[in-house]
């Protein structure tokens, strides 16, 4: 199976292509750390990661992207892209959320504590979810408050992600339980997680777990009679 793997949820902007019907594995990857500007940038790099691993695009078998949590621009540009290749192609579009694919990332097989990713939000809030060993999900994604999450969380515990040592700190933890202090998946882990994900159950839809700041404006407006 070959799938097309896209994220532009966050800081970084990638590209990939994996291809796991071959003895070993081919994969292709190309990304860069831009924090915006990812509309002008995608279309290039699935251009170069196509050409480089000798890929057309009715080869497809589907195409995987993330869906947060991140920026609201950036998801945009890349659901929009993934949406119309599936369309074109007439192929699966799966989403892969930002949480599940920094897990896969930190994941081992040493069967050691829990994992909880965490991306820094707005003043004290924190997007986290809490992932076993192996990157397995052990709860649902949500928005949490510093101190509420750090009263909640099991003793044994690892963290990763860009609010990694915040919450470690909260919780007084020694700076060996955070395992990465990546604020973006890697690529290739959401291209992994698209080969192996049951499309009917990862809607390619945006995952926002609080609420938009902006409210609607009500001042002179004119009510329809």
């Amino acid at each position: 199976m070959r799938v097309l793997a896209i994220d532009t949820a966050l800081a970084n902007c990638a590209a990939a292509v994996l291809d796991d019907g071959t003895s070993s594995a081919c994969f292709e990857t190309c990304g860069e750390e831009i924090g915006r500007g990812h509309a002008e940038k995608l279309m290039d790099m699935i251009g170069t990661v196509m050409a480089e691993s000798s890929t057309a695009f009715s080869d497809l078998d589907r195409v995987a992207v993330t869906v947060g949590p991140g920026s609201f621009t950036g998801l945009r540009v890349g659901l929009a892209v993934a949406r119309g290749f599936g369309l074109v192609l007439e192929k699966p579009v799966v989403g892969v959320t930002t949480l599940a694919a920094i897990a896969r990332s930190c994941a081992s097989g040493d069967n050691g504590p829990p994992i909880l990713v965490a991306l820094t939000g707005k003043g004290d809030e924190v997007y986290c979810q809490l992932f076993s060993h192996d990157g397995e999900p052990l709860d649902f994604a949500g928005v949490q408050n510093l101190s509420d999450l750090a009263r909640t969380l099991p003793e044994d515990i690892r963290f990763a992600g860009s609010a990694a040592d915040r919450v470690a700190d909260a919780v007084g933890a020694e700076d060996t339980r955070v395992i990465s202090r990546c604020g973006y998946p890697g690529i290739r882990a959401v291209a992994e997680l698209g080969l192996i994900t049951d499309p009917r159950g990862a809607s390619p839809s945006p995952l926002y777990l609080r609420p938009p700041d902006a409210t609607p404006q009500t001042k002179g407006r004119i009510e329809r009679q």
